[in-house]
């Protein structure tokens, strides 16, 4: 038994680590993913699964919900690192984009900050969605039907919000069975050829606009140019593949330990300080540069090296207070100092 929920440990933890460094990597890739056909291929590919699969996992750590103080712990953990860094971020650019004025829109998050806002409310939403029938296909019918309304835009990241609360619902659902079910041997080598043909369909056949619908954060009337009836059916389709792709990632992640596996528990510091790292290398001449002498290979060397950086326990350390509001690993710290 101990065996068991070592490597059920381990598994999630790999399986974090490694979408927190995709989610990196797709960062460093967006600025210039224009200018190189494999690039963008690569982007469409992860964007397909990273975010969804983060979500599902998200999910299936809630099976608490409807215990007392579920949502308090919920709000201390994500709605308050939320505020912290909303604040801290509208500063950051004000500073770093010499803007006039400093905005403080905490309704309006700032680039990566719409996962933690989308976090809090899908935690408020399966509250509810768990005492009524159907929960999944009603979720889902929320999620084609919001993409009709023009105006919803990014406020309160209320589009995401509807749109990935499917993908959060059904982690909710799924039981440790199902996931020893997707690792076996037979469905591994099923989900690499999937996501191998995947990828190359993005390549050959998608054209490179699917971005748009991968995203998540535009209406139908946005990705088209007009509210089309059929925009619906293409999210419906979208599901259909972002349930397969993400199924087959999570079925190839391995369940030992590795060097990285302990960083897993760390994602979350990784996913709100790599925005300072990345929008700071925007305003300089990297891309740029990289984009002109082919070295793209960089991108992935440095999106290991900052992922790796931000993991590492003085960085966790210093973050804590800002993140958990907590001073236990910087005291721990300062005392081997002295």
């Amino acid at each position: 038994m101990a065996t068991e929920v070592k490597e059920r440990d381990y598994y999630f933890d790999n399986a974090r680590f490694i979408l927190i460094f995709l989610v990196v990597f797709g960062h460093f890739i967006s600025p210039i993913k224009d200018q190189n056909d494999w690039l963008y291929t690569v982007y469409n590919f992860i964007y397909t699964f990273h975010m969804p699969a983060f979500i599902l996992i998200s999910g299936f750590f809630t099976k608490g919900v409807l215990k007392d103080g579920y949502l308090s712990k919920i709000f201390r953990k994500v709605l308050v690192p939320y505020i912290v860094f909303q604040l801290i971020y509208s500063f950051y650019y004000y500073d770093l984009y010499d803007k006039s004025e400093i905005k403080l829109n905490f309704f309006d998050p700032h680039w990566a900050m719409w996962f933690l806002l989308s976090l809090v409310f899908w935690n408020i939403l399966l509250k509810v969605f768990v005492k009524i029938k159907y929960p999944l296909i009603l979720a889902i019918g929320i999620g084609v039907a919001v993409g009709y309304i023009t105006d919803i835009g990014t406020y309160l990241s209320l589009l995401r919000t509807f749109v990935f609360f499917p993908v959060f619902l059904l982690g909710h659902y799924l039981t440790k069975r199902d996931f020893k079910q997707i690792l076996k041997p037979s469905v591994r080598i099923g989900s690499s050829v999937f996501l191998v043909l995947m990828f190359l369909a993005y390549h050959f056949l998608i054209p490179d606009h699917a971005k748009d619908w991968l995203l998540s954060s535009s209406s139908y009337a946005e990705i088209l140019g007009h509210n089309e009836w059929y925009g619906g059916v293409i999210r419906l389709g979208l599901y259909a593949v972002m349930f397969l792709a993400t199924f087959s990632f999570l079925a190839i992640i391995p369940k030992r330990k590795f060097f990285f596996t302990e960083f897993g528990e760390r994602t979350l510091y990784i996913y709100l300080l790599h925005g300072f790292v990345l929008k700071y290398l925007f305003t300089t001449d990297l891309f740029s540069s990289i984009e002109k002498n082919n070295y793209y290979v960089m991108l992935l060397v440095l999106a290991v090296i900052i992922t790796m950086f931000l993991a590492s326990k003085p960085v966790i350390a210093l973050a804590q207070p800002l993140i958990e509001l907590r001073w236990t690993k910087l005291n721990r710290m300062l005392r081997k100092d002295e």
